[in-house]
């Protein structure tokens, strides 16, 4: 390992639910996240989610008692906190929308280089689904 190097990748993604248990249970049916582990911090819960890819950073739910789902303000619009990469955009938004997921029409981007579209989560997080040509490739983890 380079020792030089201050910070070598994103680690975790903290996101805010309400109820621990229903969020947990939304990523994994949806995103298909695996649960890898559950514990008390500081007088609520955290949920450790892991994506298939063996380098990707982890996503934990927080459990809160403030009501406010995240998002950013761009230009007085909501725009994602998270952008998650897809191999099948078309697919992925197909099955969310199937699932009942509130997305957002699929939007393309200079002449289908990339593809993204905008959802939300159980909690009421806005996030993003997103295929470039340029994303880039990764090994999956171990089946644990």
């Amino acid at each position: 390992m380079n020792s030089n190097l201050t910070f070598t990748r994103i680690g975790y993604a903290y996101v805010p639910t309400t109820h621990i248990d229903s969020s947990i249970e939304w990523y994994t049916k949806h995103l298909q996240c695996k649960l890898v582990q559950k514990f008390e911090d500081r007088g609520s819960m955290i949920a450790v989610l892991h994506f298939p890819h063996l380098h990707s950073a982890a996503l934990l739910l927080v459990e809160t008692e403030d009501d406010r789902p995240l998002y950013l303000a761009r230009n007085g619009r909501p725009f994602p906190i998270l952008a998650f990469n897809c191999p099948d955009i078309e697919g992925t938004h197909r099955r969310l929308k199937l699932g009942g997921v509130e997305v957002e029409p699929l939007q393309s981007l200079g002449e289908g280089e990339a593809k993204y579209f905008y959802f939300r989560d159980d909690a009421g997080n806005y996030l993003e689904a997103a295929w470039s040509i340029w994303d880039p490739e990764d090994e999956l983890r171990e089946q644990q």
